[in-house]
């Protein structure tokens, strides 16, 4: 950073500053603060057509930019629903009060992704097909994006994936006579982990997606699973804890792994470790365990680094 960026200049920089202002700020050409732009990683706003940057969120970020940071205090997560990782999120969150702040917004799969390389969000759960080819699947997933060579993945836990079924709405569970029977089906959107394991399931029966009758569209676990409950739909993909949850029937169609896919820097952050460590303690096991549907083996371990 320049003399003006440290106050010794003849004139401070203004409060919102074009990107030759932004680029003399900072000390770099014009080229690179586009780039950074286009990475999102640099704060600013297109107005009329011009990028104008705020004094304030640069300094910010140049703050973050450096080692511990000052956003070193909060946590966002996105990416994949759960309710056992809803509810660790939320009693971490009753045992940090006002010092931090942790949150949780499920997005799906892929729009998780999106919004972690627009550094829109801090970590991303992922699951995207059985476990037994999420060692290959899971690295294929994020290397779609080009900011993956920061990143590492971390593993949850393991749950049990397979269709909710509403109270009294299907005879037979058997997933043929699901697929069959006429219901009406809450669906999740492109993008969503559960809907590409139920493609995969119909397709082993070679089926297709059509056969389905679609009733609505739901964007979480739990939105689909309250649909069921409410009688808005007769059936939904989606996991054992969410049907447990809302005390739904449950057909078994295998297991996935759950992932975290992170920043480097953040996997070091006292908030992201705290919430791994209050994922193994026996309020979070015992939580698990009334769900139903998780296997803790492979808790915390780096799946994948590059």
């Amino acid at each position: 950073m320049n003399d003006k960026a440290q106050g010794t200049g003849d004139q401070a920089p203004p409060r919102f500053m074009t990107v030759r202002q932004v680029a003399d700020y900072l000390s770099l050409n014009e080229k690179k603060v586009y780039a950074l732009v286009a990475e999102g990683k640099l704060p600013g706003t297109k107005i009329t057509g011009k990028w104008m940057f705020p004094r304030e969120l640069v300094d910010q970020w140049m703050v973050e930019t450096s080692h511990g940071g000052v956003l070193t205090d909060r946590l966002v997560l996105a990416g994949s629903d759960d309710p056992l990782l809803y509810r660790a999120v939320m009693h971490l969150a009753a045992e940090i009060g006002g010092n931090a702040l942790i949150s949780y917004t499920s997005t799906g799969t892929r729009l998780g992704l999106s919004l972690l390389a627009r550094h829109r969000a801090d970590a991303c759960g992922i699951h995207w097909g059985p476990v037994e080819e999420s060692r290959n699947r899971h690295p294929g997933l994020i290397k779609h994006y080009p900011q993956h060579h920061d990143w590492v993945m971390v593993r949850v836990f393991l749950r049990e994936q397979g269709l909710m079924v509403a109270p009294g709405a299907a005879a037979d569970h058997d997933p043929q006579a699901l697929f069959h029977g006429g219901l009406r089906w809450a669906m999740r959107q492109e993008g969503a982990g559960s809907r590409r394991f139920l493609q995969e399931a119909l397709a082993r029966d070679g089926l297709e997606e059509s056969l389905l009758r679609p009733a609505l569209t739901a964007h979480s676990e739990r939105e689909a699973a309250a649909a069921l409950a409410m009688g808005l739909a007769d059936a939904a993909p989606g996991v054992r804890a969410a049907a447990t949850e809302f005390g739904l029937g449950f057909v078994h169609l295998g297991w996935e792994a759950f992932d975290l896919v992170l920043n480097r820097k953040i996997y070091f952050r006292h908030l992201f470790q705290r919430l791994m460590e209050h994922l193994a303690e026996p309020e979070c096991e015992a939580i698990a365990r009334d769900l139903g549907g998780y296997d803790f083996a492979e808790h915390g371990r780096l799946v994948w680094a590059e």
